[in-house]
């Protein structure tokens, strides 16, 4: 199986259409048996479900996401674990625990600086979007 994470400097990076890399895991017997930072090479949004297909990702773990790119997601068959802070490393070995915390209804929400992403409009502050539950 291989997980995808939103990356940036250890931490879970708070916009999936904005991530500018993934922590690829590939993991076999509920162990990590190999690890790798891959760039998006620009690409965004809608264009990251075919990047993680092609990278041959099964399952995705982030903060923030919009609600298209959830369904492009779904799409092609990735589950998804949004809504999920804080490091890359304690969030890879909570899920392999089986007790990793993320929201299931996690959509993007409304802070300092605005922008447009193409199917949906929400607000950022200097981390990102920030995914929640509500």
């Amino acid at each position: 199986m291989r997980i995808a994470v939103t990356y940036e400097n250890g931490d879970i990076f708070q916009h999936f259409g904005h991530t500018k890399q993934f922590k690829l895991y590939d993991i076999e017997e509920g162990k990590i048996v190999k690890e790798q930072i891959v760039d998006t090479n620009g690409q965004g949004h809608g264009a990251l479900s075919g990047f993680l297909t092609n990278a041959g990702v099964e399952a995705l773990i982030c903060g923030g996401i919009g609600g298209g790119a959830q369904a492009a997601l779904a799409e092609v068959g990735i589950q998804l674990f949004g809504g999920v802070t804080g490091s890359v490393q304690e969030a890879i070995n909570s899920y392999l625990e089986g007790n990793l915390a993320f929201h299931p209804n996690v959509h993007c929400t409304h802070s300092e600086h605005g922008h447009s992403c193409g199917e949906h409009q929400c607000k950022e502050d200097k981390h990102g979007c920030h995914g929640n539950g509500q």
